[in-house]
């Protein structure tokens, strides 16, 4: 996906295995952010950081949304433990992954395998991407946000 395309309107489900779509958020702008696993230290870290910085995000306007493919029950475990405020949605099929081009091969420790690269989107009221993070800071991934918005 690139900036001033409109989204895909399948988002994931939630946790209680409802299909979250896009036009569930009518006229309001979205921050989706893409992340690896739940409870990793990395992933953890950014959950935090846009928990830390979700009023601010909110008093924008903004809902903040999460994807992975962990699932919905995972999902909810990792919210509780870290107090997360935000939606998290779970994409086991990787199909939205895809959808967004967020689902590539990786290389770690000398293997590839597919993965989901971290990739923030930020959309506008009308689901059109305005901004795409591919390099985020997952300790201040809420000031990098605002940074763009300011």
């Amino acid at each position: 996906m690139e900036t001033g395309e409109k989204i895909p309107e399948v988002l994931g489900y939630d946790a209680d295995g409802r299909e979250v779509k896009a036009s569930d958020f009518a006229d309001k702008p979205l921050i989706i952010y893409f992340y690896p696993k739940d409870n990793t230290p990395g992933c953890t870290a950014e959950a935090c950081s846009l928990r830390d910085g979700f009023e601010e995000l909110r008093a924008l306007g903004y809902v903040v949304i999460g994807i992975s493919k962990d699932s919905p029950k995972s999902h909810v475990k990792f919210a509780e433990k870290h107090s997360l405020p935000f939606i998290l949605l779970s994409d086991e099929s990787t199909e939205v992954n895809q959808a967004f081009g967020v689902w590539q091969k990786k290389k770690m420790a000398g293997r590839e395998y597919m993965g989901t690269v971290r990739t923030t989107f930020i959309t506008d009221a009308d689901h059109r991407i305005t901004h795409i993070i591919t390099k985020v800071d997952t300790k201040d991934s809420a000031g990098q946000i605002m940074k763009l918005l300011a």
